[in-house]
């Protein structure tokens, strides 16, 4: 038979199951828009490739990323460089600047 204080030990031991759970919902619901967005991205009409160099530690982080997303690692990058030419337009009128330069 437990004591008081051990049935109160034991209670005070548990995690809290509702702040958890909505701890848990919102990590998952971030996670959802973004994975949601790179499966959606389609590469089957991708055609030619980059040879790109990563450092270690990003080359190990993207690999666990494949893990546990099942998402292929040329479809994340090709993603992430899309979203970075769409979300800095500084970096396409710096491409715009050197053609313009370049025909005089």
């Amino acid at each position: 038979m437990k004591s008081l204080a051990d049935q109160l030990r034991q209670e005070l031991s548990k995690p809290n199951d509702k702040a958890i759970k909505k701890q848990r919902k919102a990590e998952k619901r971030f996670e959802a828009a973004i994975l949601d967005a790179i499966l959606a991205y389609d590469t089957s009409v991708n055609k030619n490739m980059v040879h790109v160099r990563f450092d270690e530690k990003t080359v190990r982080t993207m690999n666990q990323f494949k893990m546990a997303t099942s998402v292929d690692v040329s479809k994340l990058v090709a993603f992430a460089v899309k979203h970075l030419l769409d979300t800095q337009p500084e970096i396409k009128a710096i491409i715009k600047h050197f053609i313009q330069n370049n025909d005089l």
